[in-house]
């Protein structure tokens, strides 16, 4: 399983027109952490013109809620859910506080003022991908260290460590899904003549460019 969520909570401030749009991003398991967060902010910032909140939850996103919060209907939580949605995220909720600053945007300008700001609130705290690695140990000799360190730079396969003994042991984590074709390669590199060992399995977060 890879699903993409924001790499940590945080705030981006968006200034349109003199209104401040103050989006609050932050991660959830549950609708009580939701819930929970929504509450803060309104309390936070109870001057403001509106509070509008947006958020996922689940890898399938079985759970999605948004509320425009006084703005025209559909002018503002469904954009920013949708902005979510398309920046692939999973179990986050964005709630974007409005001050007025006295000039009207109109529905269109809302809608992009929205958006926006949940946009460039991601952007700010950046993406990472959950991914399930398995631990792998590959045991093979000094001779064969440079063309195996040649070609998991080339597949851009990080090392974690290496072990320098009467061999040399090379210990990485590897995307599950690559396991496999990984030995099949390294097996056919150095023609049988290595030690591919399997080691625990690890849920890791692995940053993703935006």
């Amino acid at each position: 399983m890879t699903y993409h969520t924001i790499a940590a909570d945080g705030e981006h401030e968006l200034i349109i027109k003199k209104s401040r749009f103050i989006t609050r991003i932050a991660r959830i398991h549950t609708e009580a952490d939701a819930q929970n967060i929504i509450q803060a902010v309104r309390k936070t910032h109870y001057k403001a013109n509106h509070n509008v909140p947006a958020y996922l939850l689940g890898d399938d996103d079985h759970i999605q809620r948004a509320n425009d919060d006084g703005e025209p209907s559909g002018t503002a939580g469904v954009p920013m859910l949708q902005t979510l949605q398309q920046m692939g995220l999973h179990d986050v909720l964005a709630i974007t506080t409005r001050y007025f600053g006295g000039t009207k945007l109109g529905a269109g300008g809302l809608i992009r003022a929205y958006s926006n700001s949940v946009q460039e609130a991601v952007h700010s705290v950046g993406i990472v991908a959950r991914q399930w690695q398995k631990a792998v140990t590959i045991q093979i000799t000094y001779a064969q260290l440079g063309a195996v360190q040649n070609y998991l730079q080339a597949q851009h396969q990080p090392v974690q460590h290496i072990d320098y003994a009467v061999d040399v042991t090379l210990h990485l984590n590897v995307n599950e899904t690559q396991v496999a074709p990984l030995q099949a390669a390294l097996t056919d590199l150095l023609s049988g003549q290595l030690t591919f060992k399997l080691g625990e399995r690890l849920f890791v977060e692995v940053p993703v460019p935006i």
